[in-house]
């Protein structure tokens, strides 16, 4: 069995799996924000509360750009204290198991490689619609990393730029999920900003105020993947987060795309978007899978 901790901004997920993917357990706790001696607390207390003689080792997801084959973590994403960490030397010297960790979206993206969606294609891309845009760009069959493992960090791609300023606009705030949710649940007078269910029924009641953020989301990520096909070339694109259990969102990206090529008729690309197979327990998977392609 291997013990495998999803770090995510607002709780850690952890789950027993054994190397085909199966879950025998798993639970959750809330990720402290705050400093990282608590963070160590809760991330010890998770791994205390299973019997280690029976774990072959702990695989990580963790925010951040991570160098994995150190294991240092850099910037650390939602989570700054972890900045120039090395959690699993801490982790290995705590326990003496063996700790592979990766970052939370490239996690998403081989768990799509392993078990998912894009696991017959030679080259994909993975998008995880989230607080920004995460996910993988996989060529060969393998996860790209780039020289300063920064490839598929698509947040940081620009959509427009201010020639007078050099102020620039960027795809993470366009393409944030939480960001369309939070509009349309505003103008709903809505609670729960954050409540992406009910903001969904607006959208599938064919509410014209709903639909009307929503589309002008969608062109954007429509966009984003055009761009993303002429420059990659893949042979699919999958995509991810929770907003991609509504069936609604594949269609109306499908329809973005035909749309923005409608009106640019010098468009060639035909990209192929597809669903990720897994959701809320993508990084659980995808985390295992890299400990598995590390420990070969």
């Amino acid at each position: 069995m291997y013990l495998v901790i999803d770090i995510g901004g607002t709780f850690a997920k952890y789950a027993l799996m054994d190397g085909e993917g199966h879950i025998s357990a798993k639970g959750k706790r809330p990720t402290p924000r705050t400093n990282l001696t608590e963070f160590e607390q809760v991330i010890f207390s998770i791994i205390d509360q299973h019997d280690l003689s029976n774990v072959k080792g702990i695989a990580i997801s963790c925010p951040g750009t991570i160098d994995v084959d150190t294991g240092m973590i850099y910037y650390g994403g939602s989570l700054p204290f972890l900045h120039n960490v090395n959690l699993p030397k801490i982790i290995e010297d705590k326990y003496g198991k063996k700790v592979c960790i990766e970052n939370d979206g490239k996690c998403a993206a081989l768990a799509e490689l392993w078990l998912g969606s894009v696991k017959e294609a030679k080259d994909s891309v993975v998008l995880v619609l989230g607080s920004g845009v995460g996910g993988g760009i996989i060529i060969d069959k393998k996860l790209h990393r780039g020289v300063n493992l920064s490839a598929g960090e698509v947040s940081f791609v620009m959509d427009q730029l201010d020639i007078k300023t050099k102020e620039a606009t960027f795809f993470g705030l366009d393409g944030s999920a939480v960001k369309m949710v939070r509009r349309i649940a505003e103008l709903k007078n809505l609670d729960d900003l954050n409540d992406g269910e009910k903001v969904f029924d607006y959208i599938n009641q064919s509410d014209e105020e709903a639909n009307a953020i929503f589309n002008e989301y969608c062109l954007y990520v429509a966009s984003q993947i055009l761009n993303l096909q002429y420059i990659l070339d893949p042979n699919v694109f999958a995509i991810g987060g929770g907003i991609s259990a509504q069936p609604i969102l594949l269609e109306r990206i499908q329809w973005a795309i035909a749309e923005i090529k409608k009106a640019n008729p010098q468009h060639m690309a035909n990209p192929k978007v597809v669903a990720c197979q897994f959701q809320n327990d993508a990084n659980l998977y995808g985390a295992l899978y890299h400990f598995l392609s590390q420990s070969h």
